[in-house]
């Protein structure tokens, strides 16, 4: 079982870490920098379901994660936590959970409403209305910054994942 916890949880967080940086570095800059025309493109990656596709990813990194631990620690996290080793992971873990909770609140909903507005516009076969594309623009603002943060704290978890062992 701990072989396939293992697998779950580097190939999950392998996803989620890559999907988070391309997003922060490339694709959140790039839409900005489109303004409205990155409605359609939104729209694609909703339709494709990379949000979902993220989501899903992080629940089994966590999940999986969550019960590597309760394996290593031999059921005993309390006695575990005192020990370098296990407050790095759990250090980690803690700041993975924290990710996916924000990109629950505030990514996720925001990609679907910007997804929305950017099938509604296509379909109307012109561009968002005027209150459509100061929706964007606040939704790509707010995106942006929370992208930053996730890609940030992602960072961190997983440089605790692979620091843990040799602390």
């Amino acid at each position: 079982m701990i072989y396939v916890l293992r697998l779950l949880h580097i190939l999950s967080g392998a996803f989620w870490y890559g999907a988070v940086m391309f997003t922060a570095r490339f694709l959140m800059p790039s839409l900005r920098a489109a303004g409205p025309a990155a409605g359609p493109v939104m729209a694609q990656l909703n339709q494709r379901r990379l949000p979902m596709a993220m989501m899903g990813a992080a629940i089994v990194n966590v999940a999986s994660g969550v019960w590597l631990m309760f394996i290593v620690s031999g059921g005993s996290m309390g006695a575990w936590m005192q020990t370098r080793m296990g407050r790095t992971l759990g250090i980690g873990g803690a700041l993975a959970i924290l990710v996916l909770i924000i990109g629950m609140v505030v990514n996720s909903p925001a990609a679907r409403r910007l997804g929305e507005i950017g099938a509604a516009a296509a379909k109307r076969g012109g561009p968002p209305t005027p209150e459509e594309a100061a929706e964007v623009a606040r939704l790509q603002k707010r995106m942006g910054a929370s992208t930053i943060v996730v890609a940030t704290l992602m960072t961190l978890a997983l440089s605790a994942m692979a620091l843990a062992r040799y602390l």
